[in-house]
């Protein structure tokens, strides 16, 4: 059972854990505000690996408690020191002797003689920005010539970033191959006998790359790992419980004999639009003793600058200062590539990382030039510190002194923040976040934070158990587990910014899918969560689409599908259009925001377009061609029954949002013209006890989750009965880990099963059909932020990963909400 959360403040903090969170999630968020300040935990244990951003890559945070002189890391992984063995090209330059043309056998003998083979610069590869030797052809040969003084000692490892397959050779005898790709230098751990190739004097590494697909790569070195010295073992804490919430997560770890809660808050309320735009997250730390003892307590908090680059080769540079009441570190990209890199696996490496403490917490803060903290609470440790660095992988470290510790809790909090400087370009435009609107400061924002730390953290506690308890009233403990697992996810793949034209514009990213920006059918499944608690942000995902047609960049009669590639928000990117599963998703958003405001205000600015979409959805909606639409994972399809559910709804829609402006006849005409088709639809998707996948497809079956807005939405198109048929037909069909998305495959879509779920009207049917999507978010071995495409038979995922689909886990909440008389 979920425990019952005081809303006072000082409860919050302190009160011992009664239960923990019974749904193990896939990972846990921790920092998480827009798809580049986007910090989780992958794992069950927050203290056993390194903390990550929603990609994978390791945005390293660092937690240590000092008690009675023995040392306990709570957060993150002590970072791995490497010696350099031979460089890679991230820091020295070196060459390469290669060829694209296969070799005479005998090419990897290190007696081989590569005279006549072509000379090239490291890195290669396809990016004509970052590479010193292009290679855009399928097959790479390269050797690579050192001498050794001495063979060095300790694990040898490949320093090595490769696209796509490998096999690398050591003096004549091969040490490693592998099918697949990386996109950042890993370092491969080398058994004993391939190590035992490496000898004083000449070696060479022989690396045949074939490039399958996409991009292509190589680079390569050699490291060992360096073991730390230490005056004082660092031990790990014993975690003793998880609880994750909507807007926090909170672990409480034994430390010896003090236990220290840690408490992640990303403040995002929707309702506050000022304090959601803040990048600003508060990790709350709270001692007690646990015997009747007190005790000397430090507490290490560190954070790497990793956070602010898209790999760690990037060169940054750091500092540390005090402003107004606050300890201050920052640390930022020597390059400042402004808005440069798009695309979607890729990280920010722009603008700048904060860690802040109030100055009355007597804050010890400084910067390590190792990209570690081996020992942060002594002097001896071998890592420089300093108030000013530059370099790669810094270590941003604050320790805080708590003094004796006894059976009354002592708290402190620090702040983790970023300074995008500007957050997308939208039509050529450069667009500062939401929050420098009145020049704010990021040091302002932080100090704002600091003031109302207690206020905001106890408005979140307030907001969280609100949320679980109205869930739970709405579709069981399960689901309300479900809609805290999507709630921060599915905010932090957006970010907040305001047009040039004064719009409100809260734009998406499709993480881990094509990094699409603002794309019509990620908001159109994430919808429900914002319309639940803010239709004003559901505005501001279909603004830039109305601005796109209306100003005439976009010429085509129906809606476009994006903007462009995240951040670069300048026009449609992707190659093929989605013109009825577009255009349906924007009068179907449409109509849920007039329902959800009770005014068409916002339909009324958007006339003259919505009025267009619908006359394409008139003509060619309702028995859709061989186009493609939000489900094409099995290939296109024509005549596809639950598109047209989503074109005939789109077309209610108009006709109830001309009726709430008074166009009487217009209502009348469209009304009609939908129930028209809802009747034919019958009859051609009839397929006895179900209805079909593609019109007049007899032994096909899909999630009509579409049919979810005639029930919510009031618009009684469809026969209720078509509902209760499908849902008594899903019932046959559920897997292990949830319903399948269609009769072509067993993968399913997570959120579409609880939009279908919500086709139910009884209570229990509703619970069955979810909860095999809690069983799957409990136990899916890929541990990374919850992807909505898996397979239904284990639990395994498919793509995507982090994405703001997971919004429209809400949808029977919002059902709930809108079937409630207005007051």
């Amino acid at each position: 059972m979920k425990k019952i959360l005081s809303l006072l403040f000082v409860l919050l903090l302190i009160a011992p854990v009664l239960k923990g969170q019974e749904l193990r999630a896939p990972a846990y968020p921790l920092i998480t505000h827009n798809p580049y300040l986007s910090i989780w935990s992958f794992g069950d244990s927050l203290h056993r690996e390194n903390t990550k951003h929603w990609t994978g890559a390791d945005h390293a945070l660092i937690g240590m408690v000092k008690v009675d002189g023995k040392v306990y890391r709570f957060l993150g992984e002590e970072a791995t020191s490497y010696k350099t063995v031979l460089a890679a090209s991230d820091e020295e330059a070196y060459t390469f002797r290669y060829t694209e043309t296969a070799p005479a056998g005998g090419w990897v003998a290190q007696q081989f003689d590569d005279r006549t083979w072509a000379s090239g610069a490291a890195p290669f590869g396809h990016d004509k920005g970052a590479v010193k030797t292009t290679w855009r052809s399928k097959d790479i040969w390269a050797r690579r010539t050192f001498t050794l003084d001495e063979v060095p000692e300790g694990k040898l490892f490949l320093k090595f970033n490769h696209d796509d397959n490998v096999e690398v050779y050591l003096n004549g005898e091969e040490i490693y191959q592998r099918e697949g790709w990386t996109d950042r230098f890993q370092y491969i751990p080398l058994h004993d006998q391939a190590a035992s190739k490496l000898k004083k004097g000449e070696n060479v590494l022989a690396i045949h790359v074939a490039n399958t697909a996409g991009g292509s790569w190589l680079d390569v070195g050699l490291v060992t790992e360096e073991m730390p010295e230490r005056e004082t073992a660092i031990l790990p804490a014993r975690q003793v419980d998880v609880e994750l919430n909507a807007t926090q997560t909170v672990y409480t770890f034994r430390c010896g004999p003090v236990d220290v809660r840690t408490i992640f808050t990303s403040p995002l309320l929707m309702q506050d639009l000022s304090l959601l735009a803040r990048p600003v997250s508060y990790i709350s730390f709270n001692v007690q003793s646990t015997d009747r003892a007190s005790h000397d307590v430090q507490l290490y908090f560190g954070a790497s600058t990793d956070i602010a680059v898209n790999t760690s080769e990037q060169e940054v540079t750091a500092q540390e200062y005090a402003s107004g009441k606050l300890a201050v570190l920052k640390a930022g990209t020597k390059e400042q590539a402004l808005l440069q890199k798009k695309g979607d696996n890729v990280r920010i490496d722009w603008g700048y990382l904060y860690v802040a403490a109030p100055a009355s917490a007597k804050p010890i803060q400084y910067i390590s030039t190792t990209g570690k903290a081996l020992s942060p609470f002594t002097s001896t440790t071998g890592a420089p510190t300093h108030n000013a660095a530059e370099g790669k992988s810094l270590m941003l470290n604050t320790l805080i002194p708590f003094g004796k510790v006894g059976r009354k809790a002592k708290e402190q909090f620090v702040m983790l923040g970023y300074d995008e400087l500007y957050a997308v370009q939208y039509f050529q435009q450069d667009l500062k976040p939401w929050w420098k609107q009145h020049a704010s400061t990021m040091e302002k924002e932080l100090e704002q934070a600091a003031l109302h730390y207690k206020e905001v953290v106890a408005q979140c506690a307030a907001f969280d158990q609100e949320l679980y308890e109205q869930a739970a009233a709405a579709g069981g403990r399960e689901y309300a587990d479900l809609c805290e697992l999507g709630y921060r996810q599915a905010v932090a793949a957006h970010t907040l910014v305001k047009s040039p034209q004064g719009d409100l514009l809260f734009l998406s990213k499709e993480n881990f899918s094509n990094g699409s920006i603002n794309t019509v059918d990620v908001t159109y499944p994430s919808a429900p969560l914002f319309l639940l608690y803010n239709p004003d942000l559901l505005e501001g995902m279909l603004n830039g689409i109305f601005y796109y047609t209306e100003s005439g960049k976009w010429k085509k009669p129906f809606a476009a599908h994006d903007l462009g590639t995240y951040p670069i928000a300048n026009g449609q990117t992707y190659g093929e259009d989605m013109p009825v599963e577009e255009s349906g998703n924007m009068l179907l958003l449409t109509g849920a925001i007039a329902k959800a405001e009770g005014n068409a205000d916002y339909a009324r600015k958007h006339w003259e377009t919505l009025t267009t979409w619908a006359g394409y959805l008139k003509e060619s909606g309702f028995d859709p061609a061989n186009q493609l639409s939000t489900d094409d994972f099995a290939g296109h399809l024509a005549r596809n029954a639950n598109l047209s559910v989503k074109a005939i709804l789109g077309l209610a829609a108009y006709g109830d949002l001309a009726g709430m402006l008074g166009k009487e006849d217009v209502k009348r005409e469209y009304t009609a013209l939908a129930r028209d088709m809802a009747k034919k639809w019958v009859q051609l998707a009839d397929d006895g006890d179900h209805y079909t996948l593609a019109f007049e497809h007899e032994g096909t079956w899909s999630q009509k989750y579409n049919l979810v807005w005639d029930k919510m939405l009031g618009y009684n198109i469809f026969p209720d009965s078509v509902r209760a048929r499908e849902v008594r037909y899903y019932l046959t069909k559920q897997q292990k880990y949830g319903l399948p998305l269609d009769s072509r495959k067993t993968y399913t879509k997570s959120d579409w099963i609880l939009w279908t779920a919500t086709l139910a009207d009884k209570e229990e049917d509703f619970r069955a059909i979810t909860q095999p999507v809690w069983r799957y978010a409990h136990e899916t071995p890929d541990r990374f932020p919850i992807s909505d495409w898996h397979e239904t038979t284990n639990a395994k995922v498919m793509n995507f990963r982090a994405r703001s689909v997971v919004g429209g886990y809400f949808i029977k909440l919002l059902e709930t909400k809108l079937a409630k008389p207005k007051s």
